[in-house]
């Protein structure tokens, strides 16, 4: 589940403990030995008290403001997770999605076993419109003969209904599946290619979640650029941590090793802070799409040289979400890629204080981004057993 959907930011207030907000260029605290709570929330907010969490600018600019309820174009979502718990709430899902123009929805389930069993059965009322990937079972996987166990349970999860595989994420410390770890293996670890090559030989494409964004691997002062969101989810302080580039040296490695399978690479493989780099990648490794789920507020910063990007790669990216069911957070995507609005604020829905500005993507771009791209990587798996 994406933490931008459903967790607010406890905020920087935790930082007083560590690190001084004083140190940080923060508003400090009121302090609390003679203010109380109560008495803080009563007085009227102070630039000498504001702190960062709770900064909520609102544009000034009398500009064009652009609501798009529903998508230009058909979608396929091909990242999401299994938010509904309830055959209600997965028919209320589905209006939403009819409401807004998401044709098909991809529940990558990140379990095996009996969990996923369970969520498959659930999303099976609606076989046209949604399609369950499973996890992988990393179980015992620092014990010799560790791949054929794991093996057997993708090909028992792709009987019970799997189509795919994944979220399976690895953030600099090993990989994870769900409620399965394993600590300090890595995608590119000799243990993993049975399981790889076995997904490309039963046609199922993997999610793969590489890293996470630059500003949780930077310190956390006052020069990091994502602090705001940075902090609570802070791996700087992990020891023995790959950082950011390892991790997509790694995933390289793996692409080239396995070019019958096809990966998705999670959230612009965490490279939207340096898109060109990400470019470079889809270019060396033809087995390679990358989705843009849960990094809107990372690129809506940057429209012009964002929306480039997406014209020069426009075949190999695909729409994604992860940020739960709503209909306000699908057009919260959708002005992001049609419109060319600038300078507002998403900040409930993403957790950055700074401002957004539509991409303005060409009609042939949103297409292909939208639902081609995806029609064609699923299709893909046609005739593989």
């Amino acid at each position: 589940m994406k933490r931008r959907s459903f967790l607010r930011l406890s905020g920087l207030a935790g930082l007083a403990a560590g690190m001084p907000a004083k140190g940080l260029g923060l508003p400090q605290q009121p302090d609390a030995k003679t203010t109380t709570p109560a008495q803080a929330a009563k007085q009227p907010a102070s630039p000498e008290t504001i702190l960062l969490k709770d900064y909520r600018p609102k544009s000034i600019y009398k500009i064009p403001v652009t609501e798009v309820p529903k998508a230009k174009y058909p979608v396929i979502d091909m990242h999401s997770h299994p938010y509904a718990k309830t055959p209600q709430q997965i028919d209320e899902w589905v209006r939403n999605m009819d409401d807004v123009g998401v044709e098909k929805t991809i529940i990558l389930a990140m379990a095996t076993g009996k969990e996923f069993d369970e969520i498959q059965k659930k999303y099976a009322k609606y076989p046209e419109r949604f399609e369950t990937w499973c996890g992988l079972d990393f179980a015992g996987f620092d014990q010799t003969g560790f791949g054929p166990g794991a093996v057997k349970e993708l090909e028992r999860c792709k009987q019970a209904g799997a189509r795919g595989v994944g979220e399976i994420h690895d953030k600099g410390k090993g990989l994870r599946s769900g409620k399965s770890s394993a600590p300090g293996m890595h995608p590119d670890d000799p243990r993993m290619d049975s399981l790889w090559a076995k997904c490309g030989e039963l046609g199922m494409p993997v999610s793969l979640h590489v890293a996470d964004p630059i500003w949780m691997y930077q310190k956390m002062d006052q020069t990091n650029d994502g602090l705001m969101n940075a902090y609570d989810w802070r791996l700087d302080n992990q020891p023995n941590i790959v950082d950011l580039p390892g991790l997509i040296e790694i995933f390289e490695r793996t692409l080239a090793r396995h070019r019958n399978t096809t990966f998705v690479a999670c959230h612009f493989a965490n490279l939207d802070y340096d898109l060109a780099h990400l470019g470079e990648v889809l270019e060396r490794n033809p087995n390679l799409y990358a989705d843009i789920s849960a990094r809107y507020a990372e690129t809506a910063p940057i429209p012009r040289f964002a929306a480039q990007f997406y014209e020069k790669h426009a075949d190999r990216l695909v729409y994604g979400t992860d940020m739960g069911l709503d209909k306000k957070m699908y057009g919260i995507t959708f002005r992001i890629l049609e419109s060319l609005d600038e300078h507002f604020y998403e900040i409930e829905q993403f957790s950055y204080h700074w401002s957004l500005n539509g991409l303005g993507l060409s009609n042939a771009v949103l297409k292909q981004v939208y639902h081609d791209n995806a029609e064609k990587l699923l299709a893909a798996r046609s005739g593989k057993s």
